[in-house]
């Protein structure tokens, strides 16, 4: 766990006139447009859309995979983009955590190694990366999966231990992309309800594109990403 865990509804996250666009044919297709956004402390966000409307382009904009074309983003009260690219990968390391539709577990490495390896890239002792990396590796239901590579776990194995690599270094946000889209409804399911778990017991906020109502109905948040910015939806009931 972090040694200093930030109060809730203290700002994780602020993104202010995020706009971000792309070539296309003779022209620029924009995506996003003056967007703003804040995230506190151990809040739980859902953002929908309709297929293409840009979740998938904000989200990395938002983790500093993607640089905007105009605006901020401020993460741990530092400006993500105005940093260099090492500065921006150990605030990353640091402060967030990613969790992809799709597992990218490294495939020449165990399961304990790729849960370990966020640890590992910040210079954390071996035996107390891998020590982390057990234990939430047990939390998941894998402990006997430990020295399994990718190709050797089902998907909802790949896609648990993917939960446990961006929850190990316990960052105060982790961004989702369709974490559980791959998924069929009962794998889908012990993922979703690990994340919500993690961010009851550690305060970890959860800002999750999803498509499926059912979950974002559990957030506490619903925001609706369309023409390049986000409205707020009335809440769901689960």
């Amino acid at each position: 766990m972090s040694e200093a865990v930030l109060a809730r509804g203290a700002q994780v996250l602020e993104a202010s006139g995020i706009a971000r666009s792309f070539s296309e044919g003779s022209g620029r297709l924009a995506v996003l447009s003056g967007l703003d956004f804040s995230v506190a402390a151990g809040e739980r966000i859902a953002i929908v859309g309709a297929s293409g409307s840009g979740k998938t382009t904000l989200l990395q904009v938002l983790g500093g995979l993607d640089a905007p074309d105009e605006g901020s983003v401020r993460v741990d009260g530092q400006d993500i983009h105005a940093l260099g690219e090492r500065e921006r990968c150990d605030l990353r390391n640091r402060t967030l955590g990613f969790v992809y539709q799709f597992h990218h577990l490294l495939p020449e490495f165990s399961a304990l190694e790729n849960v370990a390896m966020p640890l590992l890239v910040r210079r954390t002792p071996v035996a107390q990366a891998m020590q982390a990396a057990r234990e939430l590796l047990a939390r998941v239901g894998l402990s006997s999966r430990l020295t399994h590579r990718p190709h050797q776990l089902s998907g909802g194995e790949r896609q648990r231990a993917a939960v446990a690599r961006a929850l190990v270094t316990t960052p105060r946000l982790v961004l989702a992309d369709e974490p559980t889209g791959n998924l069929d409804g009962a794998n889908a399911a012990q993922v979703f309800e690990l994340m919500l778990e993690l961010n009851r017991e550690r305060g970890t906020s959860l800002v999750v594109v999803t498509h499926d109502r059912r979950l974002a109905a559990r957030m506490e948040r619903v925001l609706v990403l369309g023409e390049g910015r986000l409205a707020e939806e009335a809440p769901l009931s689960p």
